[in-house]
């Protein structure tokens, strides 16, 4: 397992060990020993989604106390995953980092809470993957709307399929951070 730390404190790239032979592969997606290199976290809960070529979600976060760590990765398909820096005094607040999670590259993205997280599909039937460490708590959720212009994200779609709760998404200055 190889893992990147990024200029965005916190974020990290995890290139788990994969084993490929002519029967296909295998690799360790958790252990909880090897993991703690990411640091203290439990992960409370696993979710799984799956969306056609197109589909935009996000950007969205937990307010403390109920925010969220997520381990994201691609089981079939492929993705562009973006993440906001939504920390009020960090260095890079309102930042953003872009990467493409497949099921070819098996890339893991390890997303600390304080951030806002999104993803665009780009193939149909894409089978994306969140281990958490909090679970949802609807009165803790937040937004921040995908294609503000403040934020500058090239998703590289014009009109993607959104949801109507992020198409009505509040714009990153309407950000009031808890973190």
């Amino acid at each position: 397992m190889q893992i990147e730390k990024l200029d965005i404190e916190g974020l990290l790239i995890i290139h788990p060990a994969v084993f490929e032979d002519d029967r296909g592969y295998f690799y360790e997606s958790y252990s909880e020993e090897k993991y703690k290199v990411i640091g203290e976290f439990t992960f409370v809960q696993d979710n799984l989604s799956k969306s056609s070529k197109g589909v935009l979600r996000g950007l969205h976060f937990q307010n403390p106390p109920y925010a969220q760590g997520k381990l994201v990765s691609v089981l079939r398909g492929s993705v562009l995953d973006v993440v906001v820096d939504i920390k009020k005094n960090s260095p890079t607040f309102g930042k953003h980092y872009l990467i493409q999670l497949s099921e070819q590259n098996k890339i893991q993205f390890f997303i600390p809470p304080g951030f806002a997280h999104g993803f665009k599909t780009l193939e149909d039937n894409t089978i994306f993957s969140y281990k958490c460490t909090n679970g949802y708590n609807k009165q803790s959720e937040g937004s921040i709307r995908w294609n503000d212009k403040e934020l500058g994200i090239n998703w590289d779609i014009e009109s993607p399929i959104v949801s109507e709760k992020d198409h009505l998404a509040p714009l990153f200055s309407e950000l009031k951070s808890q973190f």
